[in-house]
């Protein structure tokens, strides 16, 4: 009998080498992997100094996405979770690739941070090898390498370097050769880069290493074919840096678990993994079969739980930067009335309550700069904040949201606000700007203070009036009707 919707969860990683889809049944809290598909798309060799993606190689990311897509009909959408990673955030065109592949996949995808990759690669890791120990989690990806301490299932240090497979194999491998000179260079560059993080991560400690995703995985096969067991040490991997400078070539690499299309980015990979274990004092290294996409997987599944992560951070920022925490409460609370009223009427999605409810909560949170233009002081730092459980493409609407709850807006910011989520996004921005100014005076409203009806483009609020500060509001309100115009939306107001 197949699955219930409800029993599957999916997500698809859309990475700088591959691109992979894992498909999992739920069993309590417990994901079990019942299919999975990877390509080796190479996303990132198909940027050019411009860091513009070529035609082809988003042609042919299509049409890996295609055939993904036809394996997703037994998931429901809201189970689904698209990622991309290093690639897509350098791409300049990235947006041109977003576009055409949403048209494609049944939910949309999203940027997600270095630091974000980070902390989902460590959630993947501690469901599929659990373990009490404080762990450093290595990932070596095609375009960047993750660096993760943490314990149980919480991470304590994530880093996201610009040292990846990929990338470094056009930059010391480009040619195929391999030499004892280029892989010096590739490990020194290597070490260059994750040396900053060093102190503190010695300083943290941790009781063992773990590495995950592809590149560990053949890094481990390899060395199990020269028969030194299924663990990684750092005389083995000096012993496969030998190996690979004998085969002086990629094309003559002939080694166990070493695929063919794998052959051109190995010795940068051992390269980057000799350079890490020689910094951080790795003699013993692990592979674990759990990675970002595990990772994407159990973070839908704690969001499903009431556990979201996205509300600790937050959490966090308001006492980071001093957020006044009852009149966030106050605007909040109104937006989530005025959401309610409309969500029907304006064909709101469920997920927008959310949305509007962080945005509600960190309007103020540009005041700890100055009060001066606040609210493009907090869209500036919610657009860039590491905000774990946030993707960037969400960040970015949230920052939109902060950024037009006040002052003059025009129909070029109306544009703006469609063009990165959607008409919905806009009511969005409109629902929050009615929020923030329905509770300029700062004291309490009601539950049934302000009601607001939608008759296409005109908006009705009605505010109940118990007390001369609600006249105030009233007034308060009539004064965004000259702003609400610009976006096309006729408002009215009155007192009751």
């Amino acid at each position: 009998m197949p699955l219930s919707d409800t029993q599957r969860f999916a997500a698809v990683d859309i990475g700088s080498n591959s691109i992979h889809l894992a498909i999992a049944e739920r069993h309590g809290d417990q994901l079990k992997r019942v299919a999975s598909m990877s390509e080796k798309v190479q996303l990132a060799m198909g940027l050019d100094a411009h860091n513009q993606l070529s035609p082809a190689v988003m042609e042919r990311g299509f049409e890996c996405l295609q055939r993904f897509a036809g394996r997703l009909g037994d998931v429901n959408s809201a189970h689904l979770r698209v990622v991309a990673t290093n690639t897509l955030r350098r791409a300049a065109n990235s947006q041109a690739f977003i576009a055409h592949a949403n048209d494609i996949l049944p939910a949309p995808i999203e940027i997600i941070s270095g630091r974000e990759e980070a902390r989902l690669i460590y959630l993947g890791v501690a469901h599929t090898c659990p373990s009490n120990k404080q762990r450093l989690v290595v990932d070596i990806g095609g375009g960047s390498t993750e660096l993760i301490i943490g314990q149980n299932f919480t991470p304590l240090l994530t880093e996201s370097t610009q040292i990846g497979a990929v990338s470094f194999s056009q930059q010391f491998f480009g040619d195929g050769v391999i030499s004892a000179l280029a892989f010096e260079k590739a490990i020194y560059a290597a070490q260059k880069e994750v040396i900053k993080f060093a102190s503190l991560y010695k300083k943290t400690g941790f009781d063992e290493a773990l590495g995950s995703s592809g590149t560990i995985k053949t890094i481990g096969q390899a060395l199990a074919g020269f028969g030194l067991g299924e663990e990684i040490t750092l005389a083995g991997v000096e012993q496969l840096k030998a190996s690979l400078i004998a085969c002086a070539h990629v094309n003559e690499i002939e080694m166990e678990g070493v695929k063919a299309h794998r052959k051109a980015i190995f010795p940068a990979g051992v390269a980057i993994l000799l350079a890490i274990m020689k910094v951080f004092g790795i003699r013993l290294l692990r592979y674990c079969d759990g990675a970002l996409r595990e990772g994407v997987m159990y973070d839908m599944l704690s969001r499903m739980d009431f556990h979201d992560v996205r509300d600790d951070s937050v959490a966090a920022i308001i006492d980071r930067f001093g957020v006044d925490k009852k009149q966030a409460k106050r605007v909040a609370k109104t937006a989530a009335q005025l959401f309610n009223q409309v969500q029907s009427a304006l064909s709101l999605p469920a997920d927008g309550e959310q949305m509007l409810k962080r945005a509600a909560l960190l309007h103020e949170v540009g005041l700890a700069i100055g009060h001066s233009g606040y609210h493009k002081h907090g869209s500036y730092l919610l657009r860039h904040a590491d905000m774990a459980g946030f993707s960037r493409t969400d960040q970015e609407k949230l920052s939109l949201l902060v950024r037009y709850h006040r002052r003059a807006i025009n129909m070029d910011d109306c544009e703006r606000v469609i063009k990165a989520g959607g008409v919905a996004l806009s009511y969005l921005a409109l629902l929050l700007r009615l929020s923030v100014v329905a509770n300029y005076g700062r004291f309490e409203l009601s539950k049934q203070q302000i009601q607001l009806a939608v008759d296409d483009n005109h908006w009705h609020i009605t505010v109940k009036i118990d007390r001369p500060e609600h006249q105030a509001c009233v007034i308060n309100i009539q004064d965004e009707a000259h702003w609400f115009a610009k976006w096309g939306i006729e408002l009215t107001v009155m007192g009751a």
